[in-house]
This record gives structure tokens, sequence and C-alpha cells, in this order.
């Protein structure tokens, strides 16, 4: 959270003042905002200090603090939250598999998801490593959503592994 400077913090000689309703008060020196926010028994709060004269608001300080934990708990929830989703799928996988596996990683794509496919090679399937390649490859061709490879093909060990991603199509 941003610090905001409140009544005898803020450094500005000259301030464009607000009232609490939102209407402007005008252009004051700060030592006669600060008597303004006496007399109406509230803070006078920094609320734009780059602007140029910067722009001070007449708020109570604890609701104005109210105001901005609410407005960045908003923010966060309005975030979307991406997900590394991860399919395994194996050397000796059926074609009808590889089609509902597909579906499933069609669906997390649809929900903005990042999916990663791991091709697990177990014991003599190693030695073909090629082949594996060659069965991720096959394996993409029956996504049917939209998508981009994120992470290219790579071996690590036994496992084939790549990412992708929704298209931003």
């Amino acid at each position: 959270m941003l610090k905001t400077r409140a009544n005898h913090q803020i450094k500005a000689p000259i301030l464009r003042v607000i009232s609490e309703d939102g209407k402007q008060v005008g252009i004051l020196k700060l030592t006669e905002a600060l008597a303004l926010a006496e007399e109406y028994g509230l803070d006078l709060i920094e609320v734009s200090p780059v602007a140029n004269p910067p722009v001070a608001k007449l708020i109570d300080l604890a609701k104005f603090r109210y105001q901005q934990k609410k407005m960045e708990q908003m923010q966060k929830k309005k975030a979307k939250k991406t997900e590394v989703k991860t399919i395994w799928i194996s050397m000796r996988i059926s074609e009808h598999d590889m089609q509902i596996k597909a579906k499933k990683i069609s669906d997390f794509l649809q929900d903005g998801d990042l999916v990663r496919i791991e091709l697990r090679m177990r014991g003599r399937e190693q030695a073909y490593g090629e082949l594996g390649r060659q069965n991720l490859v096959k394996f993409l061709t029956f996504i049917s959503e939209p998508h981009r490879i994120e992470v290219p093909i790579r071996r690590m060990g036994g496992t084939y592994s790549l990412t992708v991603a929704p298209s931003k199509v």
C-alpha cells in the first residue's frame, strides 16, 4: 500500500483542494487548506502528489484508508490467477485416450490456464527417445482449442515435456 501524506506531512506549499463530496474548493496555500480541514473536522490528504499543483482532498483519514483497502481487495479479486495444469501421457497411450486427454487440455486452455504435457518413458522405452518426441507432437494435433507452445519440447531424464498456453486469437 502506498504511503499517503496527510495534514502536516504534506510538503507542497500550494494545493488544489477537493471537498469530501468531490467538488473543487480551489487552489489554496497549505496553511489555508489545513485551516479549512480543521474547520470541517476532517483531514487533508494528498491524493495526487505528482500533479501540478498537487491535489489534496478533505476527508476523514480512517475513511480514506478504508476505501483504499477495499479498492485493493477488489483489484486482487479481479486479477486472473493462471495455474499450470499437468497432463501425463505414456509411450503406449491409445488414440482414444489421447483424444480424451486432449479434450481435457482444451477445457483447461478455455479457462486460461497453462498446460504442461509430460510424456513418461519407462525402462527400455527410454532408448527410443525420438519416438517419444514424435508421440508428443502427434498428441498436440488432437488439441482442438487454439494454443501456442509456451515452452518447447525438452527432455529431462526419462520424461519429455512441453507447455502450451491459450492462443491470443
